[in-house]
């Protein structure tokens, strides 16, 4: 009963603050609940502050013990959901695919199904010694990923 009561404050926290999205929301068995948000232009701190108020202001501690806590998806958690694919577009994605290989690249466009990653890659030439620079680029459906992240570079 906890966990939809959460689940229906969590979706209005979303509509009030549409930019946010939940990632993860677990509950454990002492109550403790751990919900993982992220959003178009980022999470703030004030962010998390408005989510956990939303839903902590609505419960009443009387009737159900419980802790709460509210964060931000990390810059090195895998990317989940079709917005934080948004998000990341024009960043560098390193992508683990259902039949083991791998992919880096720039994640150049997003659309409903797929998404597409271009990169540059050293080819041996076709005639005579030495190499190229050749473009790449792969459309790569959503089922098809196993594991994304972003590429954090300094």
């Amino acid at each position: 009963m906890l966990k939809e009561r959460v689940k229906a404050l969590l979706e209005e926290a979303f509509e009030e603050y549409s930019s946010l999205f939940l990632i993860d929301m677990t509950i454990k068995g002492n109550n403790e609940i751990v919900v993982v948000i992220d959003g178009d232009e980022g999470v703030t701190v004030q962010d998390c502050i408005n989510v956990s108020r939303k839903v902590e202001h609505n419960l009443d501690r009387e009737e159900e013990d419980f802790s709460l806590e509210v964060m931000s998806a990390g810059a090195t958690e895998p990317l989940v959901n079709q917005r934080q694919y948004k998000k990341n577009e024009g960043r560098d994605l390193e992508v683990k695919l259902q039949d083991g290989s791998k992919i880096t690249g720039q994640l150049t466009n997003v659309a409903d199904d797929t998404v597409t990653l271009a990169w540059k890659e050293r080819v041996p030439k076709e005639v005579g010694k030495g190499k190229v620079t050749v473009e790449r680029e792969e459309v790569v459906a959503y089922d098809a990923i196993k594991q994304a992240k972003v590429k954090i570079k300094f």
